[in-house]
């Protein structure tokens, strides 16, 4: 279980955060709604430790973490960016594998079998040898999702997974998070879309903006 206590976080002294509890279950989907500038994907910068809280304590499975420590040689929390963020000069493959050799010092024979496993169970197996230029938007994001994957997080945190799709691709994005439980993996959902969060989502937090 993800616990987060008293959780707070401000820039330039405006608070956007303020002592924010909060517990994530194993295995479960946390989706977080909220209207812009409440604090919903600075809540997911605390917890993937792209942003590093002002105050509060992180535990997971009762051990107290730090998110933002990069010494950690285990990858507690995967993230799959509202743009993708991938390398455009590597093939999907390379997207893919390139991390785990660079920070979990695999091989790259290992590596590359880690990520094209990945790239099976994600239907991209077709895909391994394009460019991300060569790639729709929704076989953009699962390539971020395997790239995520291959770290071997215990959370795996999305950053608005619908934005950048058509909207008739809204239903399989939800299939695909929802497809993910079977691995056993814990998710955070970021989301401007209501309808969207109900329907993949095991926990709903909403949050709003703090009133000055």
């Amino acid at each position: 279980m993800l616990k987060l206590e008293n959780i707070t976080k401000s820039f330039e002294g405006t608070t956007i955060l303020n002592n924010l509890n909060l517990e994530v279950k194993d295995n479960a989907i946390l989706s977080v709604v909220g209207p812009s500038g409440a604090g919903k994907t600075t809540l997911l910068r605390c917890i993937a430790g792209l942003e590093k809280a002002d105050s509060g304590k992180f535990t997971l499975d009762g051990n107290p973490f730090d998110p933002a420590d990069e010494s950690s040689k285990e990858r507690v929390v995967g993230v799959v960016f509202q743009d993708f963020n991938l390398f455009p000069h590597l093939s999907v493959l390379q997207n893919v594998a390139l991390a785990p050799e660079m920070v979990l010092k695999q091989d790259k024979k290992t590596s590359e079998a880690a990520a094209k496993k990945l790239l099976d169970q994600l239907e991209l197996t077709n895909h391994a040898d394009q460019f991300p230029f060569e790639l729709s938007g929704g076989q953009k994001q699962r390539v971020a999702i395997a790239r995520a994957l291959a770290m071997q997080p215990k959370i795996l945190c999305y950053d608005e997974p619908t934005s950048a799709l058509d909207p008739s691709l809204r239903d399989a994005v939800a299939e695909l998070i929802l497809g993910l439980k079977k691995t056993g993996i814990t998710q955070i959902v970021v989301t401007h879309d209501p309808d969207f969060a109900k329907k993949i989502a095991d926990q709903l937090l909403e949050v709003k903006p703090i009133n000055k």
